[in-house]
C-alpha cells in the first residue's frame, strides 16, 4: 500500500472555519483537543519533544503556525528561514499532529477564542497568567498547561551556530 504523501499532508493543513467544525466534531465524540502554537522554523529535537508531550495530553493535537508575515514582525526580517508552506508540511508529517492552521496575527488569540480547545499548551518559559488565550480556555472549562523545553535547542541558536561556521 502506497501513501499519497501530498494528500496526507494537505489534509492536515486547514483553515479556521474548517478546523472549527472539525474541533466541534472531535469534542462531540468525547475527544480532548490540545492546542499549541509557534513558529517551528527549523524543526529540532526540542520541538519534537515539546510537541510529542503536548500530544500526550489529549486525543487530537492542533498547531497554530505563525504565518511568514507574523514571524518577520516578531523575529525580524531574516526570519523565517523556511516559508510557512514548508513549515506546515514538515509539521503535518509528524504522526502525532492532527491539524495545522496558519495565522497572520502576532498572537493566536483569535484561533484560541474560535476553537476553544480543551487544553492549551505553551512552553514552561510562560506562566499561565501570561499565556495568550488562557483566560478564554479556562472560562470555557478547559485547562492550560506548560511543558519544559529541552535545554540547548532553539531555531535561533541553530541559526547562530550556522552563521559562526560560515564566517
Amino acid at each position: 500500500m502506497r501513501i499519497d504523501l501530498e494528500k496526507t499532508l494537505v489534509n492536515k493543513i486547514t483553515d479556521l472555519p474548517s478546523l472549527q467544525k472539525q474541533v466541534q466534531d472531535w469534542q462531540s465524540e468525547g475527544k480532548k483537543v490540545v492546542f499549541t502554537n509557534g513558529v517551528f522554523d527549523l524543526l529540532h529535537i526540542g520541538h519534537i519533544t515539546y510537541l510529542a508531550k503536548a500530544a500526550e495530553l489529549g486525543h487530537k493535537l492542533i498547531i497554530g503556525l505563525n504565518a511568514d508575515s507574523s514571524v518577520k514582525r516578531i523575529k525580524g526580517e531574516s526570519r523565517p528561514v523556511n516559508d510557512q508552506s514548508s513549515r506546515a508540511a514538515i509539521l503535518a508529517a509528524l504522526f502525532f499532529v492532527d491539524a495545522i492552521v496558519v495565522f497572520e496575527e502576532d498572537t493566536p488569540l483569535n484561533l484560541i477564542s474560535t476553537l476553544l480547545p480543551d487544553i492549551l499548551v505553551k512552553g514552561a518559559d510562560y506562566s499561565v497568567e501570561n499565556i495568550v488565550g488562557a483566560k478564554e480556555v479556562i472560562a470555557n472549562g478547559g485547562e492550560v498547561k506548560t511543558i519544559n523545553f529541552v535545554e540547548g535547542y532553539s531555531s535561533t541558536s541553530i541559526i547562530e551556530r550556522i552563521r559562526k561556521q560560515i564566517t
